[in-house]
């Protein structure tokens, strides 16, 4: 996982609950078409699914990358 700078000021940028749409677990980070935010740990949770390669995680962002994507950083996986 990459070292990611934690804005606490920050309205916009979050750890979230999340599903990850990933057919490896090797990456750090993740196009926002990728993730899907959800409520809780519990959501997250539930929402995994191995035969669509979804899988729970703690994710920080959006942030926008220099190629002008929106992008989340793998905190953790759940």
């Amino acid at each position: 996982m990459p070292n990611v700078i934690i804005d606490p000021d920050s309205i916009s940028l979050a750890e979230r609950f999340a599903l990850i749409k990933a057919p490896s677990k090797r990456r750090a980070r993740f196009p926002e078409g990728c993730v899907t935010v959800v409520d809780s740990e519990d959501q997250a949770r539930a929402g995994r699914d191995q035969s669509k390669k979804l899988e729970p995680a703690v994710v920080y962002g959006p942030s926008s990358s220099s190629e002008g994507q929106r992008l989340y950083y793998l905190v953790r996986w759940l």
